[in-house]
């Protein structure tokens, strides 16, 4: 199995890295080429990649601790993130591996890919793309289907699987990725991904995680504020001052009371929105949403824009990626026109 690369490009630089993948793929259009004997030094994959990753599953099912092994496997959800793993590869391999939740052969793909990748320490990258997210990506790379995998090197894609592929192939390919890194002089050295858990807040934030601890939303409020100012591009002070606000207009509602009040009068606005907060709040997700997608729908032209509103700070407050949001958020767009 061989990927389409063009050696001559190994002085490509992170502006061409945007630019290339941008045409969709740049590189298919080359040939197909011998890895050189010059870089058959180069690292190879571990053989035993999946048996030791199955020996870890079987571990943790016996009820063994096992300590959790770092992984180089990214998640990769907006056109930015796409963006800035482009221009990683500048650094070293960058694998983006294409998977749709409703495709059992990509997922599978994306675990050996993660394995793989994971067992060259730091070599090189697997980003992980959702298509159903991220469509722009696959239309970036010209991928109409997945699983599919894109190799970039030095802002250069290539493809290295359309399909299934055994894992065998899939580590001889993803070897051939890395003795290429090396003829281009991309060593890699990669972090692994942090855990959330693991990373420490910045000194706002966790400011305002401790007023909240202690049931000071005015100062959490005061923290998550100050924070934006600082930096007006942060998004999860962004999303933590809308988690406070949302706290901060259940705290004296009472949800019977609500309830009472929504169902006596479906146009009562105000009504409406306390019970989908409430309902929020309790993880009453859709439910939630549904309400306001039905007060949208019903209301006049004047308090539309009211509802849409409310409706945007409950997305941004869960999430714009989470599945229910984004189903939620194409209703609200069939329903302004």
């Amino acid at each position: 199995m061989s990927i389409i690369f063009n050696p001559a490009d190994r002085g490509a630089s992170q502006n061409a890295a945007q630019g290339n993948v941008a045409q969709g793929g740049a590189a298919q259009n080359g040939a197909a080429q011998e890895i050189p004997a010059s870089v058959r030094n180069a690292m190879e994959l571990n053989p035993n990649a999946a048996q030791n990753a199955a020996a870890q599953s079987a571990g943790a099912q016996s009820g063994e601790q096992t300590p959790s092994a770092p992984t180089w496997r990214y998640e990769v959800n907006t056109p930015e993130e796409f963006q800035k793993f482009v221009q990683l590869s500048s650094q070293g391999a960058v694998i983006f591996a294409l998977y749709a939740p409703h495709s059992p052969s990509s997922l599978q793909m994306l675990e050996g890919v993660q394995k793989l990748v994971d067992s060259a320490a730091g070599s090189m990258i697997c980003a992980a793309v959702d298509v159903t997210k991220l469509p722009e990506a696959a239309q970036a790379f010209g991928v109409s289907g997945v699983p599919a995998g894109v190799a970039v090197l030095a802002g250069r894609p290539a493809p290295i699987y359309t399909g299934p592929v055994s894992a065998e192939d899939l580590g001889d390919v993803l070897s051939q990725v890395l003795q290429l890194a090396a003829q281009y002089q991309l060593p890699g050295g990669f972090d692994p991904v942090v855990p959330d858990d693991e990373k420490p807040l910045p000194p706002l934030h966790a400011e305002a995680v401790a007023a909240l601890d202690r049931g000071d939303l005015e100062g959490a409020r005061a923290a998550y504020r100050k924070a934006i100012t600082e930096n007006p591009g942060d998004k999860e002070a962004k999303l933590g001052l809308e988690q406070v606000e949302l706290l901060s207009r259940v705290k004296d509602l009472d949800m019977a009371t609500e309830r009472a009040a929504a169902a006596a009068d479906p146009m009562n606005i105000e009504a409406a929105f306390n019970v989908a907060d409430l309902d929020l709040v309790g993880g009453h997700v859709e439910d939630s949403y549904n309400r306001l997608l039905r007060l949208f729908s019903a209301v006049g032209p004047d308090d539309k824009a009211r509802v849409r509103e409310r409706l945007v700070q409950l997305f941004d407050v869960v999430g714009a990626s989470d599945p229910r949001t984004v189903k939620a958020r194409a209703a609200l767009t069939m329903a302004l026109f």
